[in-house]
C-alpha cells in the first residue's frame, strides 16, 4: 500500500506537540534551517531547549575542538556536535525533566557558494532516546544537494533535518521506512549517500542493509561499507586517492574473484601514474547483479554476499551504476586522480555492444564519456566455450562498426589485460559454485577462498544445508 506524505510543517507540528520529546539543534552553514520549520510550525517552547550556530571557526573550535583535517563539513565534526550538545542536555536537563525524551539535532552544511565552486554537501546527525532515562541512539547522514540555488539548498536542508526527527521518533520500528521518509517532500532535491545508526534500541539492525536500502529506494546510486560492515562516505577516505574498482556477482565469491582482484590491484598499483600509498581498492556489486529471476532483491542473499567479502577484507560499493559512467561521475567528486576498472572478458563484449545498441550517431561521444584520462580499464581473460582458446583484449570479438574505436583504445593503453592471471582457474564459474554449496555437493571449497568456505559453513550462507554440517568441540 502506499504510504501518505507528511508535509514537513505537518511532521513539526506534532513533534512540537509531543511533550515528551525535547531537544536541542545545532547547525553550523546554511543557517538555522531546520530550527526555523520548528519555530514556524508553532508550539515549539514544548520541543526546543536550545538553538545555536558557531559560524565562526575560532568559536566552533572552543566549542567543539578543532579539526586536525581542517575541514569542518567532515564526519567527526558531527559526531563532536553530538557528543557536546548531549553531554549539556542530560547534566542540565536530566533532573529537571526526568520523564522527557532528549535529542540533540546537529548539522555541518557546506551550501552552493557565491562562485559555484561548492555544488552543496554536508552532514546530519541526530542522538535521542526512544525511552526516558534510556541510553541514546545515534543516526548520522551524508547528504549532496541538488538544487541549483543557495535558498533552495537550505531550504532542502530545513525539510530533511525535520523529515530525519520525525522519522527517529515516528518510524523507529520500521528501519526501512526511517530511510524511505527521509526523502518525503525532496524527491530530486538532495542524494544521502550514507547512512549509520547505532544504539541500544537497534541492537539487530545491519547497517550494510540500510546502505542497500539508499540505492535500492533510490536515496543514492552509490553507498560504501568497509570490511568491518560499517558504512562510510567517499570523502572521509577516498579523497584524492586512486581508485580501482572491481565489479562482479560475488555469489559467492570465487577463487577467480580473489585472482582478478589480488592481480590487478598490483598492476594497477605499480601503474606509473599511481601512488600506492594514495590508491583504494573497492568492490562494486550493482543492483542488477543482485536481482533475481523474478526482478526482486532478496535482502538475505544480499547479506551472505556482503558476509563473504567482509571476511575477504574488501570495502564494498553497492551501485546503481549498470552504467559505468554513473560511478566515474559519483567518484570525480572526490578529485580521485586515476579510476581503474576490472573487468571480465564477457562483460566487456556485452558493454561494447550495448554502446552499439543504444547510441546509434552518437557512439563516439558515449565512449568518451567512459574511456576518460582518468580512466583505464583492465580485462580479465575468460576460457572459449567448447574450446581451451583464452579471449582477452586482445582477441575480443567487438562489433564491426566500432572495431576502429576499440582498436585505438588498445593502442592508447586505456584498455589493457591483467597480467599474471592464474588460467587454471578460468574453469570456475560462480553459478555452478552456487549449486554446490546449496547441495554441499562437490569440491566446492576448492573453488573458493579458504575465508569465504569457512563463513559459509558457519553461517550456513546462499542454503548451505546445515543438516550436513559436522561440528567440531
Amino acid at each position: 500500500m502506499k504510504r501518505s506524505t507528511i508535509e514537513p510543517e505537518q511532521k513539526a507540528l506534532e513533534i512540537n506537540l509531543d511533550d515528551k520529546v525535547y531537544g536541542t539543534f545545532s547547525e553550523i552553514g546554511a543557517g538555522q534551517e531546520v530550527a526555523r520549520f520548528f519555530f514556524q510550525a508553532g508550539a515549539a517552547a514544548g520541543t526546543i531547549a536550545k538553538t545555536m550556530s558557531a559560524y565562526d571557526k575560532v568559536y566552533s573550535d572552543e566549542i567543539y575542538g578543532p579539526e586536525p583535517s581542517g575541514r569542518y563539513v567532515c564526519e567527526s565534526r558531527i559526531y563532536k556536535m553530538l557528543d557536546h550538545e548531549y553531554d549539556l542536555m542530560e547534566n542540565r536537563l536530566e533532573t529537571e525533566r526526568p520523564n522527557t525524551k532528549f535529542f540533540v539535532f546537529a548539522d555541518t552544511i557546506a551550501a552552493l557558494n557565491y562562485h559555484r565552486t561548492i555544488k552543496g554537501d554536508g552532514w546530519l546527525g541526530l542522538r535521542f532516546q526512544l525511552h526516558p532515562k534510556g541510553a541514546p541512539n545515534d543516526i548520522v547522514l551524508h547528504v549532496k544537494m541538488l538544487d541549483n540555488d543557495t535558498l533552495l539548498q537550505q531550504q532542502a536542508v530545513g525539510i530533511l533535518g525535520t523529515n530525519l526527527i520525525y522519522a527517529c521518533y515516528k518510524y523507529a520500528h520500521d528501519a526501512e521506512l526511517m530511510v524511505q521518509s527521509l526523502m518525503d517532500s525532496l524527491k530530486g532535491r538532495i542524494a544521502i549517500d550514507m547512512i549509520r545508526i547505532t544504539g541500544p534500541d537497534f541492537p539487530d539492525l545491519d547497517n550494510r542493509w540500510l546502505s542497500l536500502m539508499l540505492v535500492k529506494h533510490g536515496l543514492s546510486k552509490v553507498a560504501i561499507f568497509d570490511s568491518d560492515g560499517k558504512n562510510q562516505h567517499a570523502s572521509e577516505f577516498l579523497y584524492r586517492k586512486s581508485v580501482l574498482v572491481v565489479r562482479g556477482s560475488y555469489r559467492p565469491p570465487t577463487l577467480v574473484n580473489q585472482d582478478m582482484i589480488n592481480k590487478s590491484w598490483t598492476q594497477f598499483r605499480n601503474e606509473d601514474v599511481v601512488d600506492p600509498k594514495k590508491s583504494y581498492l573497492l568492490a562494486e556489486i550493482t543492483l542488477d547483479n543482485l536481482k533475481g529471476v523474478n526482478g526482486e532483491i532478496d535482502d538475505k542473499d544480499f547479506l551472505d554476499r556482503a558476509d563473504l567479502m567482509c571476511a575477504m577484507g574488501l570495502t564494498v560499493a553497492v551501485t546503481d551504476c549498470e552504467q559505468h559512467e554513473k560511478l566515474l561521475t559519483y567518484l570525480k567528486d572526490y578529485k580521485v586522480p586515476k579510476i581503474g576498472l576490472v573487468i571480465g572478458a564477457a562483460p566487456l563484449e556485452r558493454l561494447f555492444k550495448f554502446k552499439h545498441e543504444i547510441n546509434d550517431g552518437r557512439l563516439l561521444a558515449s565512449l568518451g564519456e567512459l574511456f576518460t584520462d582518468l580512466v583505464k580499464v583492465y580485462v580479465y581473460p575468460m576460457m572459449q566455450a567448447g574450446s581451451e582458446e583464452m579471449i582477452t583484449s586482445k582477441n575480443l570479438p567487438v562489433i564491426e562498426d566500432i572495431r576502429f574505436l576499440y582498436q585505438h583504445l588498445l593502442e592508447s593503453g586505456q584498455v589493457v589485460d591483467v597480467e599474471d592471471y592464474d588460467s587454471n582457474l578460468l574453469h570456475i564459474y560462480s553459478k555452478e559454485v552456487l549449486k554446490m554449496v546449496q547441495s554441499d555437493m562437490g569440491d566446492w571449497e576448492k573453488m573458493v577462498p579458504e575465508k569465504v568456505s569457512k563463513v559459509i559453513k558457519e553461517k550456513y550462507l546462499f542454503g548451505f544445508p546445515s543438516e550436513k554440517l559436522e561440528f567440531k568441540y
